[in-house]
């Protein structure tokens, strides 16, 4: 495996695609979005490491304490997201990455490294057996959402206290995103414009700091989606998603 892998930096976030919507002109929103949104976290010692291929071939993590997820831990790492998609797979770049992940945690003496996935294989979340190989472990779970962690020193994670609610107190369908995601803005959009055209009550609510990240009322990875008060999933919506959801 020769292939070049290359991290973000302020120097080369402008001209370097970021995987996820490499093409397609209706994610150029969320794509700017994503950008600018990392431009602020790098600071904070977030790692966006990438294949230099244009493919979706890269490992998204964060210390956890500046992580915009329901999680808390001293001194550990969080993958937001671990992607190797299409061609690209059986090829051992997931095991690269994650093994270059590992590595970074143990040269900057992290206590561990956590990510979220599920009982059940679920959109978006990396998948549990290919983490356990590698030593990660449920340290935690709400419902089918699973949090596993690699311990160095056993130190464990958790999710905070508000994760466990699982409900809000609006019974109007509410949606809690951020932009992290360059799909969100298109799923935003096609969320919005059913509602409005069905006359179905929406409460979209951004995610833009890092108190409002780590307080939410539930699993939370960049979306979250509540129905009638409940919680329902971390999957993102797009107009037949949303139609599924509601029954119609």
């Amino acid at each position: 495996m020769n292939e070049q892998f290359n991290n973000i930096t302020h120097d080369n976030i402008d001209i370097e695609h970021i995987c996820c919507a490499i093409s397609d002109k209706k994610h150029q929103c969320g794509v700017d979005n994503k950008k600018e949104w990392i431009r602020q976290r790098l600071p904070e010692g977030h790692v966006f490491r990438k294949l230099d291929v244009k493919g979706k071939v890269f490992i998204e993590y964060a210390p956890l304490e500046t992580a915009w997820v329901p999680i808390i831990a001293d001194n550990y790492l969080y993958i937001y997201c671990l992607w190797v998609s299409g061609s690209f797979k059986r090829k051992g770049y997931g095991k690269a990455l994650l093994e270059y992940c590992i590595e970074d945690a143990k040269k900057k003496g992290k206590s561990g490294i956590c990510i979220l996935s599920s009982n059940k294989k679920k959109p978006y979340l990396s998948e549990k057996k290919f983490l356990e190989t590698y030593g990660f472990k449920v340290v935690d779970s709400v419902g089918e959402y699973e949090l596993l962690a690699l311990s160095f020193d056993g130190v464990k994670p958790t999710f905070t206290d508000n994760v466990r609610k699982e409900m809000i107190n609006s019974k109007i369908l509410t949606i809690y995103y951020g932009k992290q995601c360059p799909f969100i803005p298109n799923c935003i959009e096609q969320v919005s414009r059913f509602c409005k055209d069905n006359r179905i009550d929406v409460n979209l609510i951004e995610i833009d700091s890092l108190e409002k990240a780590k307080s939410v009322p539930c699993i939370f990875n960049n979306w979250a989606v509540f129905k009638e008060g409940r919680f329902q999933t971390v999957s993102l919506l797009n107009e037949g998603h949303l139609k599924k959801l509601l029954g119609i």
